[in-house]
């Protein structure tokens, strides 16, 4: 029998709703690849979906699947408990001890984006790594990252509740030898402030490889800002940009 594409079901607003999200993360998914920020097979975005308020649910990639093979219609809908309840694959139980459990505690983490690109997992493993008060956007971004300082060999249910709590109301977890995880009320701000995030840390590691003192700002500069990026940043567009390219060179991403 031939499989029926699950956007040709989409009738009501709350499917074409979720669409929208499965293209948005999909979309997501293959920058990130084509960024190299993800671990082979490992890690994970997700985004809850709306309209389920008496059994919340999230969109996550299947466990397995490299980021450029992730499709909308491959991901697979999961609830807060761990269960998949629509789609076809495995929920590794990294992601489900990461994502479930902040989705659950933080009502700000509608996105959340969990990968480990260069330079910010480069930081995570330096002593007492931080993000300086050097490149311009750092006057945007120091004051929303929270710093993990506890060091664990085994992700369980019980330490994405500690991320969480780590966390607080910041949108990105720095997270020691290990990566990142960013959070935000839509894929394209989380995606936007990863991004931002990543390169501002390739830019500090790269002036600190010369071996000089890094110039700071004085600290009154900052922005002392915890709202959404986007109303600051254009990461709608950002994200619309990307899927212009990925529409012409890999357009299965949307199938």
């Amino acid at each position: 029998m031939t499989a029926v594409p699950i956007r040709a079901r989409s009738t009501s607003a709350q499917e074409e709703a979720e669409w929208k999200l499965r293209t948005d993360l999909a979309a997501v998914f293959r920058v990130h690849a084509r960024l190299d920020w993800n671990e082979q097979i490992g890690n994970h975005h997700s985004v809850m979906l709306p309209g389920s308020p008496d059994r919340p649910l999230f969109l996550i990639n299947p466990r397995g699947l490299l980021f450029q093979e992730i499709t909308a219609s491959n991901l697979i809908v999961c609830d807060l408990d761990g269960n998949v309840v629509r789609g076809t694959g495995e929920l590794r139980k990294v992601a489900f001890c990461i994502h479930a459990r902040i989705h659950l505690a933080n009502p700000k983490a509608v996105a959340l984006l969990h990968v480990h690109p260069q330079y910010l997992t480069a930081l995570s493993m330096i002593e007492d790594g931080r993000l300086e008060l050097s490149h311009f956007n750092n006057l945007t971004l120091n004051d929303r990252i929270a710093y993990d300082e506890e060091t664990n060999d085994a992700i369980t249910p019980e330490e994405g509740d500690r991320y969480a709590k780590v966390l607080g109301d910041k949108t990105i977890l720095l997270m020691p030898h290990h990566g990142v995880t960013v959070i935000g009320p839509t894929i394209e701000e989380a995606f936007d402030e990863l991004h931002g995030a990543e390169r501002t840390a390739m830019y500090q590691i790269t002036a600190m490889q010369t071996g000089r003192k890094l110039r700071t700002f004085p600290d009154h500069m900052r922005r002392r800002y915890l709202g959404r990026i986007g109303d600051r940043w254009d990461s709608r567009m950002h994200l619309d940009a990307w899927r212009r390219i990925l529409d012409k060179e890999e357009p299965d991403y949307a199938s």
